[in-house]
């Protein structure tokens, strides 16, 4: 071969080479740009995104800063009469805000910090059918601020014994039933997060209604806010909304998703009873309702604290099953507690064979019904 010939095919393949090259840059270039196109839309591109809970949290952008001025407005001044409650984090308002949302308004005194805003920022990216979502916060004038949705219908514990609960009222076991399932979900799909969020302050006052009387669970990961709390030791001395906490817990702050489903045990002994789990069993009782369902193995004597509200709108097969589920959960020890998917599946079937059977043949009973045909004046 020739010198010349040798140099021309040298020639040739450096410029395939070169030519390859530079296919493969501007391919990469171009995948490059796709791809940060794609995490900027998800609000993910940016490395400090990712938070202390190891997920991929929203943009700034997408948690929602209100401007103090725009929530007094909406409160009128924070106004007595637009005050609704009091909880751990501090006073509840409602809210109408400029675009017409009603929403709630948690407020308590507090200093800007970094650390809150992280946290409403995960908070607020958590969203199912079965939890209040929050919507943002404010940090000014040395006030901390949360902004949840409005759920019209209030806490379950309202509806069961609460001031405003009305005697010739009543909710029938599938309708508790229902409420149960979708609190069950809520939290179920709290503790399939990954990593898996505790809520760690579940009680029936924390579970609302809407306007059709879905369950809604209220504020998920609140406890995180607040720090360290003092939790009471013996048990006659628990507070009302300490007795949903479990032993460990109590005893050594260790929360997990098997407290949280404790607490759930107790939620489903209060739509049992239609009684505050801190009521005594009976005249003759020392126990509260959670210890006398805990030393009493005879499922058969928990008919002495079922709701007699309830008359005889359940099947004894139904209402068995429930109280199994319940005693289950209310397990002293949380490696004998079931998993809340266990707890969501068996409330689906409880509630699927409750309905059926107690169905009139002709009519259809739904499984949530609206808010207006849901109490029934009780029969005397």
């Amino acid at each position: 071969m020739s010198s010349s010939l040798a140099a021309l095919l040298g020639g040739a393949a450096g410029a395939v080479a070169l030519a390859g090259i530079v296919i493969i840059l501007i391919w990469f270039c171009i995948f490059r740009k796709r791809s940060v196109s794609r995490t900027s839309e998800t609000g993910s591109s940016d490395p400090s995104q990712v938070g202390r809970h190891g997920t991929i949290e929203l943009s700034i952008r997408d948690t929602r800063r209100f401007e103090m001025e725009e929530l007094s407005g909406a409160t009128k001044s924070f106004s007595d009469k637009n005050l609704i409650g009091e909880g751990k984090f501090g006073e509840v308002y409602k809210g109408l805000l400029q675009d017409g949302m009603i929403v709630a308004i948690k407020k308590r005194r507090g200093l800007a910090s970094q650390e809150f805003v992280d946290e409403v920022r995960y908070l607020s990216s958590i969203h199912h059918r079965n939890l209040v979502t929050l919507l943002g916060y404010c940090q000014e004038n040395n006030l901390q601020v949360l902004i949840y949705e409005y759920v019209p219908n209030g806490s379950v514990s309202s509806h069961l014994y609460g001031a405003n609960q009305q005697s010739r009222e009543k909710l029938e076991f599938k309708h508790r039933l229902s409420i149960a399932q979708g609190a069950a979900k809520g939290l179920a799909h709290l503790h399939s997060l990954s990593p898996r969020l505790v809520h760690k302050d579940f009680k029936t006052a924390n579970v609302l209604v809407d306007e059709n009387f879905i369950a809604k669970v209220a504020d998920a990961g609140l406890r995180n806010f607040l720090g360290r709390v003092e939790i009471a030791g013996p048990s006659s001395l628990v507070a009302a909304d300490e007795i949903f906490l479990a032993p460990e817990v109590r005893e050594f702050r260790r929360f997990s998703e098997k407290s949280d489903v404790y607490s759930f045990g107790v939620f489903l002994l209060e739509l049992l009873s239609g009684k505050e789990a801190t009521e005594s069993a009976s005249l003759d009782s020392s126990y509260n309702l959670v210890e006398w369902v805990q030393n009493n193995e005879d499922h058969g004597m928990m008919s002495n604290i079922i709701d007699q509200r309830l008359g005889s709108t359940f099947t004894a097969e139904g209402m068995e099953e429930f109280i199994m589920l319940m005693t289950r959960c209310l397990e002293s020890s949380s490696e004998r507690r079931p998993g809340m998917s266990y707890v969501v599946m068996e409330l689906d079937r409880i509630l699927e064979k409750e309905v059926n059977l107690t169905t009139i043949m002709g009519e259809a009973t739904p499984t949530v019904t609206l808010g207006s045909q849901l109490f029934r004046p009780t029969t005397t």
